[in-house]
């Protein structure tokens, strides 16, 4: 069964930073691609970065880029999206997803979603 479970959103200020993980069933960690998503109210989901099975290649959204990482911990079959400078811009909802598609940055390429951590940055 594919599961995917986020934790680690809040609230944090103006150039603060949080940590996003994803806690990935074993089967997915190893077969499927991984990527984050976010989606603002009233706007549509949009790619934030993705990660490949592998865990070898990584790419990312340009307004995300050179400030979020992301990460995976092969022991705890769970990947990280650190995010670094957070501003008002980054608040959304955060999902998780898999494909085994690479690479691809569309929601609809994606086939399992998790529930999603909501990330709050004041202004």
């Amino acid at each position: 069964q594919v599961q995917l479970v986020e934790s680690g959103g809040g609230l944090v200020q103006t150039g603060g930073s949080l940590r996003l993980s994803c806690a990935v069933s074993e089967r997915t960690f190893t077969s499927y691609n991984l990527g984050w998503f976010r989606q603002a109210p009233g706007k549509e989901r949009e790619f934030v970065a993705a990660i490949s099975s592998s865990g070898l290649n990584r790419g990312y959204a340009d307004s995300v880029k050179g400030r979020f990482t992301f990460s995976r911990d092969n022991a705890k079959n769970t990947v990280h999206l650190e995010m670094n400078r957070l501003n008002p811009e980054d608040t959304a909802i955060y999902y998780c997803a898999a494909t085994s598609s690479w690479y691809t940055t569309s929601p609809g390429a994606y086939e399992y979603w998790g529930q999603g951590t909501q990330v709050t940055v004041s202004s």
